[in-house]
């Protein structure tokens, strides 16, 4: 369970002794996630999910999945599966880069139940990843926004980052006028900042 400030979501875990079609035979495993806001996540009801999963909550599950997948070494997993539950209780934005910085402690979490069970010999985790939202409001970079000012953005940004400042995933989009270079630079300068205080919070844990 992850809160940053109002938004709260609970991520889980599973692991299966099988592997997708893709990779079946190759002695490698794989890694999915799924996402999903329950109804009273947001300050009016959302409508469920049940049997179509709407564009965005596919985009926000190959985010979470292409994150995680990158801190891993599947050959060192063997053919398993790991599926990252993300459901969120509360929302007021960042959702989704909450969901990778829990679904990172998740999957440590998998990964150990595996080595005590003695079911790996090697820990497959590359290296700890976390995940920020930022953005430019009313002219000023912005760490971790907020619903209200996400929604007045000029620019959304989700960052996600490993322990050595390497880039997994940098998404940039203005929504008004064209970005100058120069704010690229500064919101990746924001968010490490914002990405290491969060793996320094991940190792307390």
């Amino acid at each position: 369970l992850m809160a940053l400030g109002e938004t709260q979501v609970l991520v889980t875990a599973s692991i299966e002794e099988r592997v997708p079609r893709h990779v079946y035979g190759t002695g490698e495993g794989w890694l999915t996630a799924e996402y999903s806001m329950l109804p009273g996540a947001t300050h009016t009801r959302n409508q469920r999910e049940r049997l179509k999963v709407s564009g965005r909550t596919q985009e926000i599950q190959r985010l979470i999945g292409r994150s995680l997948r990158a801190c891993l070494d599947f050959k060192k997993l063997g053919e398993r599966s790991i599926t990252i539950d993300a459901d969120v209780i509360q929302a007021d934005g960042g959702t989704r880069t909450a969901s990778i910085t829990a679904g990172f402690l998740a999957l440590q979490d998998a990964i150990q139940h595996l080595m005590d069970a003695g079911s790996l010999k090697e820990n497959p985790i590359l290296f700890p990843i976390a995940a920020v939202s930022l953005g430019v409001v009313n002219g000023e970079i912005c760490l971790d926004l907020n619903y209200d000012e996400d929604s007045n953005a000029d620019v959304d940004s989700n960052l996600v980052m490993n322990d050595q400042g390497g880039i997994i995933e940098f998404q940039l989009t203005s929504e008004k006028a064209p970005l100058d270079k120069s704010i690229g630079s500064e919101l990746l300068v924001l968010g490490e900042v914002g990405i290491q205080a969060l793996l320094k919070a991940q190792q307390s844990i």
